[in-house]
């Protein structure tokens, strides 16, 4: 199973590190400690949404887009556990859109390339 706290850090740190930034800069920024920044990171705390806040905007970066990021790869792992479903006649089975809240867009995206990639796969 996927944890969100997980998907969550992963979105974190990949936009840390595509700025070029250090663990050190976004914590003193974001005014919290380097050490809990990491387990945030790492999957291992959860952030409160102030926390988060925080974080996103020594990031410079919108809470709304860290969290739509964060959807959309939940809703790849989503995807990617349905041999849950296997046991379920195809002609019984809904359709994605249906299953996944909003879908997963056809086109517009504008996460991500990684998550473009895997939806495109």
């Amino acid at each position: 199973m996927v944890l969100l706290r997980q998907l969550l850090g992963d979105v974190l740190r990949r936009l840390r590190v595509r700025q070029n930034r250090t663990l050190r800069e976004v914590s003193t920024l974001a005014r919290v400690s380097l050490g809990y920044l990491s387990e945030v990171e790492r999957g291992q705390k959860e952030a409160s949404s102030e926390l988060l806040a925080s974080i996103c905007g020594a990031l410079g970066v919108p809470l709304s887009q860290v969290l739509r990021e964060v959807s959309d790869q939940f809703a790849l792992a989503e995807l990617q556990a349905a041999p849950v479903m296997a046991d379920v006649p195809e002609h019984e089975r809904l359709p994605v859109s249906e299953t996944v809240p909003g879908g997963i867009p056809e086109s517009g995206f504008d996460g991500f390339p990684e998550v473009k990639d895997m939806v495109a796969a």
